[in-house]
Order: structure tokens, then C-alpha cells, then sequence
């Protein structure tokens, strides 16, 4: 069988107590070369440029080290590796060790403090998290400087690693210590069972043989998801796959390593607020490729990146110029999320940030990574210069930013800049926000504008229109489901609360929740936690809420409609939307903004808007608010042929005008037409372009409204 096929495989593919002549020549293969390439694959994985991490043998030496380890230890790499854990313990800590390795060698794990000796001699207290036989007789420690002396730290996702080797069918091959840890299987269970039994849902097979399909075609691939434990829990994991392949290319099999990233949301918060914004990138910004084959020396670059950073070849050739030198404290972090993203997607998302100059000044850049090759681990990084586009953007961003913020808030009365600055104080924070007002007033948009200036704005915005679920279905659709929670639940469903977990959750037409589902929602919001329907395991959750209704919720309390308690909740901050009619001012310009929107849409041009249909426009009151006009702006788009709108006028006939003295639109519309016949003296080509319709449309307009040129001779 083949990762291609389409059926779920059984457990194994030979008959009971036979073995193929293939599979044991892969076995063999895996045996043999299997935890090399897993070894260099968990260096690839775990050797961030800032983590200080060793690996060790049963006998405390070094077989490995990052170069957060080497920064910390004061030594490059090449003089750690092969000396012994002690040679770096103080003296008077050293007879300490032998006992607590025997317990770590017994129980796997262990945490604690060392007392180490640097190369500048200064005793330092380090933390360290152990992990023992990641591989076989292959111990992982992650060190921690308590004295400061190494900013980075551990960093906040180290746990552990599961690694394990898979056949070219998705068999298990090998299982090593720290799988056994992760799901809680013993080497004996998880061997010969296709890897799938990790996998929850019945469309597992399928989903795993995609990305052994992908990792066969590129060489490795990255993934998360869900995986199942022995005991039934669930957790979040990032996948990272490479395919083994013999030295005559033929596929043999699959390393993996699979981290618990179940916590890892704080950081990736924490991590993606301190990203520099991305901005437009202008083409004289300089262009420099890197390539290096590991994480600090810089073996090849090109001259714009030299005079970028101040370094000349002879630095490169003598192998002085080193990544992490050249990366300023506060930016190592991301440049753990760009390794992070380039073993899972293969490329990392272009960011921001600095880099050190030999003279010791800094220049601001942008920088993506691709990973070229996991085993051994190869990179290529490209850098732009933004010095340039920093000091152009300086002079305009603050105007740009403010703009785009309220992009789609069309309006200039001094009732939409209350409503504007309302937003302005509310959104940088987390307060829950109430947001009131007609049908029809944008009530949306002011929840997306919000969301847009608050520090969440990279982060979803989930809304739900509670008035459009059916009462039986909107738990749900807000709290998700257990599989089989009730009939026909034959999967898991996250809600619309989990879906927005860090970032803002709109309830549109919250006063249309029933009675018996507000205390739920109550709770979730005082508890920041929530079951799903059906399951029994509390989840925590960090949304921002925004509710909406134009319904009086003060009315619903008194008929004991809706709870108090919500109530008051939720109204931590009102905003009240002005219905159209209380800012007519503002219509000529939504007008003129449906227009060209409309008119843009049908692919035609349409700049002028008769004075007769503005002022009838500006007159009407507008029951439906602003949903109404831009309505009645797009049938007036798909109804006009020229380069003026025709508006149909005549559907607001009955609406008595109070501007003028309580004519009919029909009779305002017939007396403009008269004053400006008289005004052009008669001539109907004349008048027909004053009003910015054909000749003919006028001839017909006349016709219609009973105007004869005995009329408008006598007007004149």
C-alpha cells in the first residue's frame, strides 16, 4: 500500500506473523538511517537562534548546541560540544550532579537549577527543563539564565517533542521516549499501527494522506491540528514531516516531530502585537539575498547586503559576521516566529525589524526566510532596505492611519463625529461595547471600526446575526457542540465564541436572544469560559464583545424579555447610532458614495446627480435609514443610461416635502423643469442638458407631467 491509496488501511499490511521482503528492507533502511535524520530533523526543529539548548548523552557530554547555549556559556559552538556537563559546574556543585543524573536516566524528566561557570568565570544560576531519550541515549536540556545574563530566555513553548519514524505507508516504525510522553503510548502499542489511531475524526485517512503526499512531493511539510492521547484528551499540535529517501531516491518512509502547542496562544498574541506593522514596500527599496547553512554564521552574501550592514568580504570570508550579532534583543523573538513559519509553511511572513551595523548604529528592514532544505537545515533570507520609505512615510502616516480606520463611515455631520470619537476613546480597550441605534444606521460598521483600532485588529472579527438563527439552533452556533450531543451531531463544532477567541465577537440583534439562553451568554461573559453542548470540559476564552440591537432592551426588561443582569453587562459602554433623518447633511454625500460605488460595480460612468433628485433625496425621511438610500441609489444606477443619475423619483410621490410647503415630489419636479425651460428660454436641448438628461427623456418627462410650451411661455 502506497500513501496514495484511498481506503483506511488495517493495522498492518502482512498477514499475521509474516513480514515482506519490502517492508524488511524498509525496516532496515529506517533502522539504520532513520534516527540520524531524525536527529538532524529535531536540530532543525529546536535550535532557534536565542534558545539555549544542549543535547546530551547517558554520559552528561554535549553531543549538541545551540547558540543561545553558546551565548550563555560565553564559548562557540565547536568548544562545547564533547566535554561534559561538569566541566562547566562550579566546583562546589559538582559532586551534586552524578546523583541527580541517575534520577533524570530513572525518571525521564526532570527540572531544577544549575550552578555553572561561564568562560568569563562568573557563577551563574541557571534553570532547566530536561527531557530524556528524545532519541535513544539522546537527552534535550533547555537552559534558562536566572542572572540575566541571557535575554531570550526558555523560551515559552518548550515542552517536548515526540519524535517517531513512519513506512512509506503511514506505518510505525519507531517510538521513541518523548512520544511515549506526549500521547501516553508505549513503544509496544504504537509500533505497526498506522498513524492515524492519533487522529481524531473519520476523515483522518484522508487528511493524513494528504500531507505524506505533500511531504513525498516537497521533501518536508509542516501542519497542526488536533491529536488524540491514550486517555481520550485532545490537544493541539504542530507537525513538522520530512520524507526519508534511500540513496537511490526511493522513498523509504517519514520522520516527525510533533510539539503540544495547546499554550502556546499567549505568546502568539504577545509575539504578533510586537510585530511592526507591514506597509508598501517602494521599488527603490534595496534588495539583499542571504544564504547560510545554519543559524549564525553567515558563509555567503552578497555586496548590497554588506554596505547594508557596514561589513566588508573579508569580514565574511573570515567567518566574523553572524546572524544573532547582527539581530537586536528585542527582535529575537520574531525571528523565532519566522524559523517557526518556515518549517510549517515552508516561508515565513514577511516582518519588520532592525539590524546592528557594524559601527553599532541600526537599520530598519524587512526580512522573509525560506527554508530550502530541513536535513541538513539550509535557509536563504532576502532583506529590504526601509530607510527610505520610513522617512517618506513619517510625513503622512499618522493622516493615512486615522483615515483608514473609518474607511467605510461615510458622513461629516457633527452627529457622526460624536459617534466617531465615541469610538476613538472605546476602541483601545477591551470594554464591552453596546452599540444602539434604528435599523438601516450602520451598526456594523461601527463594531468593524472598532475591532480595526483596537490592539486585536489582526486578529478575527466573528459576527453573528442573532435574529437570523433559529431559536433551537443559536446555542450552537454560539457555543459549538460534542460530537454526538444530540441527533444527527456526528461531528465536533467549534462555536462562534471559540472562533473568535483573542480577537471580537459581534452580536448583532442581541435583544432577539430567547429568555432561557441569556444566563449561558451571561456566564461566558463574567467567567471567560464556556462548555460546549454536550461536553463537560470547561474552555477558556479571551473575546472582546460588541452587541448591536435596535431594540429598546430597557422596554424588554420591564415585560421580563430580557435579564437585567445581561443588560448591564453588556451596556458598558452605549453608542448610540443617529438614524438619517436626525443628519440629513449627510445624505449628499452618501449619495454621491453609492453612486460611484454602484456605478463602479456595472462597469459605468455616472457623475452627476440632478439638483431635483438631491434635494428630493435630502427631503425624504428615510424610515430604512442609510440601508434605504443605498438602495435606492443602486436601483437608480441599474435604471440610468447617461452620465447623470435617474433616480425614481416617482416612488416617493406620496411623501409630502416639507421644504416645500407640502407640494407633491411630482409637482416639485414639474415646476423645476418649467424654471429651467424659462431660464434657457425655451430651448429643449438647452434645458435637457441643464438637467443633465437626453432631449429625448425630457420630450417624455413633459409629456408625463402635462407640460405644454403655452406653460412655460407664460412662466416667462
Amino acid at each position: 500500500m502506497s500513501v496514495f491509496s484511498s481506503r483506511r488501511p488495517p493495522r498492518s499490511t502482512a498477514k499475521e506473523g509474516s513480514v515482506t521482503t519490502s517492508q524488511l528492507h524498509t525496516t532496515e533502511w529506517l533502522t539504520e538511517h532513520g534516527p540520524k535524520e531524525l536527529e538532524l530533523l529535531l536540530r532543525a526543529v529546536v535550535f532557534h537562534p536565542s534558545a539555549p539548548i544542549l543535547v546530551t548523552d547517558n554520559e552528561r557530554r554535549y553531543r549538541d548546541a545551540s547558540i543561545g547555549a553558546g551565548q550563555l556559556l560565553g564559548l562557540p559552538r565547536e568548544k562545547i560540544i564533547g566535554r561534559s556537563l561538569d566541566d562547566f559546574a562550579e566546583p562546589g556543585f559538582k559532586p551534586v550532579i552524578p546523583d541527580r543524573w541517575r534520577s533524570f536516566l530513572k525518571d525521564g524528566e526532570q527540572e531544577g537549577t544549575l550552578k555553572l561557570a561561564g568562560a568569563d568565570g562568573l557563577p551563574r544560576d541557571v534553570e532547566y527543563i530536561a527531557k530524556g531519550n528524545v532519541l535513544p541515549v539522546r537527552h534535550l536540556l533547555v537552559l534558562r539564565d536566572k542572572t540575566g545574563g541571557t535575554p531570550a530566555g526558555v523560551p515559552a513553548w518548550v515542552q517536548d517533542y515526540a519524535l517517531f519514524l513512519l513506512d512509506a505507508d503511514g506505518l510505525v516504525v519507531a517510538w521513541y521516549a518523548g512520544a511515549e510522553r506526549i500521547y501516553g503510548y508505549k513503544s509496544q502499542e504504537a509500533i505497526g499501527q498506522h498513524v492515524t489511531f492519533l487522529y481524531p475524526g473519520e476523515d483522518a485517512f484522508v487528511r493524513l494522506q494528504q500531507k505524506l503526499k505533500r511531504a513525498a512531493g516537497e521533501g518536508h511539510v509542516g501542519s497542526e491540528g488536533w491529536h488524540v492521547k491514550k486517555d481520550g484528551s485532545r490537544f493541539w499540535a504542530s507537525v513538522i514531516t520530512m520524507a526519508l529517501r534511500d540513496e537511490n531516491d526511493i522513498l523509504q518512509g517519514f520522520a516527525r516531530v510533533v510539539r503540544d502547542f495547546s499554550d502556546r496562544h499567549e505568546r502568539d498574541e504577545k509575539l504578533r502585537r510586537g510585530r511592526a506593522r507591514l506597509r508598501p514596500i517602494p521599488a527603490e527599496s534595496t534588495i539583499a539575498g542571504i544564504v547560510s547553512g545554519e543559524f549564525d554564521r553567515i558563509p555567503e552574501a552578497n555586496d548590497t547586503f554588506l554596505d547594508l550592514v557596514g561589513y566588508s568580504r573579508e569580514d565574511l570570508q573570515e567567518g566574523r559576521l553572524h546572524w544573532p550579532d547582527l539581530t537586536p534583543p528585542e527582535y529575537r523573538s520574531l525571528d523565532e516566529v519566522a524559523h517557526e513559519e518556515g518549517l510549517r509553511f515552508g516561508a515565513c511572513t514577511p516582518f519588520e525589524k532592525e539590524l546592528i551595523r557594524k559601527d553599532g548604529t541600526r537599520v530598519p528592514v524587512l526580512v522573509a526566510t525560506a527554508v530550502l532544505k530541513l536535513s541538513p537545515f539550509r535557509w536563504i533570507t532576502f532583506v529590504q532596505d526601509l530607510r527610505e520609505r520610513d522617512r517618506l512615510e513619517r510625513i503622512d502616516d499618522e493622516l493615512v492611519q486615522d483615515q483608514s480606520n473609518f474607511e467605510e463611515i461615510v458622513g461629516t455631520s457633527s452627529a457622526m463625529k460624536r459617534v466617531m470619537a465615541q469610538v476613538e476613546v472605546v476602541a483601545p480597550t477591551d470594554a464591552t461595547v453596546l452599540i444602539l441605534g434604528e435599523t438601516g444606521t450602520g451598526k456594523e460598521l461601527i463594531a468593524r471600526a472598532i475591532h480595526r483600532m483596537s490592539p486585536r485588529r489582526n486578529l478575527p472579527f466573528i459576527s453573528l446575526n442573532c435574529a437570523a438563527i433559529p431559536t433551537g439552533l443559536l446555542e450552537s452556533e454560539l457555543f459549538g457542540y460534542e460530537r454526538g450531543a444530540f441527533t444527527g451531531a456526528l461531528s465536533q463544532k467549534i462555536g462562534r465564541f471559540e472562533m473568535a477567541h483573542r480577537g471580537t465577537l459581534f452580536l448583532d440583534e442581541v435583544g432577539d436572544i430567547p429568555l432561557d439562553l441569556q444566563p449561558k451568554l451571561l456566564r461566558a461573559l463574567q467567567e471567560k469560559a464556556f462548555e460546549r453542548l454536550g461536553g463537560t470540559r470547561t474552555i477558556p476564552i479571551d473575546v472582546r464583545l460588541v452587541a448591536a440591537t435596535n431594540r429598546n432592551l430597557t422596554q424588554m426588561m420591564g415585560d421580563k424579555l430580557f435579564r437585567s443582569d445581561l443588560y448591564y453587562r453588556l451596556k458598558v459602554f452605549p453608542i448610540t447610532t443617529p438614524p438619517l433623518r436626525d443628519h440629513p447633511e449627510d445624505i449628499p454625500v452618501l449619495a454621491r458614495h453609492f453612486t460611484k460605488k454602484y456605478a463602479a460595480k456595472m462597469d459605468r460612468i455616472i457623475d452627476k446627480i440632478p439638483s431635483v433628485t438631491m434635494r428630493a433625496l435630502v427631503s425624504w425621511p428615510w424610515p430604512g435609514n442609510v440601508r434605504e438610500l443605498e438602495n435606492f441609489v443602486e436601483r437608480s444606477v441599474i435604471l440610468s443610461k447617461g452620465p447623470s443619475l435617474r433616480a425614481p423619483l416617482a416612488e416617493l410621490r406620496d411623501a409630502q416635502l416639507e421644504t416645500n410647503g407640502g407640494f407633491t415630489l411630482m409637482e416639485m419636479e414639474r415646476d423645476h423643469i418649467l424654471r429651467v425651460l424659462r431660464e434657457t428660454r425655451g430651448v429643449i436641448s438647452a434645458a435637457a442638458g441643464r438637467l443633465g438628461i437626453p432631449r429625448t427623456t425630457l420630450n417624455a418627462m413633459m409629456k408625463k407631467l402635462g407640460i405644454s410650451r403655452g406653460d412655460f411661455d407664460a412662466v416667462r
